[in-house]
């Protein structure tokens, strides 16, 4: 989880009772809402208080002006939000980055804007992708998981509409009325915030030159067996008319760290035949195992190149996906002691949206 120093008088989560409306807002913008310790307690509280509050209906989770970024480690507080009993409803205005899509894709509803990202770039600095998204990308439509879990590439909120990530698409400059109808409206029935929320949203399509109309090529590409597969058969593909966006993703590709790729294509891959706890609880283990260097310390040398010095230059350990072994792989996916285990139940329900079921709303291009 991302470590920073915290003001001791400064409200890093804020929250607000309105009627049978509650409110929680991230509110560290200058350090673009990070999820720290102290952030993931004060969610937890929030939630827990109100999911046994009678007068609470509907919870509203946003951030000022900012963007979500990776989140470490708090999949308690994921599966909490997946089967969360209230109705949530998510206003994304800005960058879903990482484990912050947790906050976003598996409520009821999902408001997203024209300014909105997603991106889940873990694997490229040598992560992986966590805070239940091993669960939530593998139940997209065909290889669209992988593709993006493997090369960290971002969609916009058409997109995630289209995708089935996100519910609705608000304008930007309407998303203010939306909270204050919201919050006037003063209630949690399902019925009620869809139809207040409709009244704001437009029916959009994706862009033309959207990746999401090249799902024959990714699904062909990102369904083979393992990394080097995927890359072959993507560098096969570019040479085919139509297919130079495919130059800037191998290049973005081949510059990762190559046991992020090998055990984040694992992960989506087991994700496809696991239930959500059992997602959580082995994106733990694979936490735990990364931060503790298990097999490669490239976490921690991707941070280097990419945050701190920026020097662009990781030097990967394995500098290969050759050298990166199933038998290395299957270290960080071993079972820890009964005692270590994150403790979660196994059969409550999932509120997520079914993503297999909304399927994409694309035309080929191809």
């Amino acid at each position: 989880m991302a470590q920073e120093a915290v003001n001791p008088e400064e409200q890093v989560v804020l929250g607000e009772e309105v009627n049978h409306v509650r409110l929680i807002t991230l509110n560290r913008p200058r350090q673009l809402n990070v999820i720290s310790l102290k952030v993931v307690s004060l969610l937890a509280q929030y939630l827990e208080k109100w999911e046994k509050d009678d007068d609470a209906e509907l919870v509203i989770i946003k951030a000022n002006d900012s963007c979500l970024e990776v989140v470490y480690r708090m999949y308690w507080l994921c599966y909490h939000i997946h089967t969360y009993k209230k109705t949530q409803v998510a206003l994304v205005h800005g960058i879903a980055m990482g484990g912050g899509a947790t906050l976003m894709v598996p409520l009821k509803f999902s408001v997203v804007t024209e300014k909105t990202v997603f991106s889940v770039p873990e694997a490229s600095i040598g992560f992986h992708t966590d805070c239940s998204l091993s669960y939530i990308l593998s139940h997209l439509p065909g290889h669209l998981g992988e593709y993006l879990a493997l090369t960290g590439a971002r969609l916009n909120g058409k997109e995630l509409i289209a995708a089935g990530m996100a519910t609705h698409f608000v304008p930007s400059e309407k998303l203010p009325e939306l909270e204050e109808h919201l919050v006037s409206l003063n209630s949690g029935d399902e019925h009620e915030v869809k139809s207040m929320i409709e009244e704001f949203s437009l029916n959009v399509q994706i862009d033309n030159e959207s990746i999401l109309h090249k799902h024959s090529t990714i699904n062909k590409c990102f369904s083979k067996d393992s990394v080097e597969e995927i890359i072959k058969s993507f560098e096969a593909e570019a040479s085919n008319a139509g297919n130079g966006w495919i130059g800037a993703v191998l290049k973005r590709l081949k510059i990762s760290s190559p046991t992020g790729l090998k055990i984040t294509f694992r992960s989506i891959r087991e994700g496809r035949k696991q239930t959500l706890p059992e997602c959580l609880k082995k994106e733990f283990r694979i936490t735990m195992n990364t931060l503790r260097t298990t097999i490669s310390s490239d976490v921690y040398e991707g941070i280097r190149a990419l945050n701190i010095d920026k020097d662009n230059s990781p030097k990967w350990d394995p500098p290969t996906l050759g050298k990166v072994s199933s038998e290395k792989v299957d270290l960080v996916f071993q079972p820890f002691k009964m005692d270590f285990e994150l403790q979660i139940p196994e059969k409550k329900e999932c509120r997520a949206k079914s993503f297999k079921s909304l399927g994409l709303v694309l035309i080929s291009n191809e």
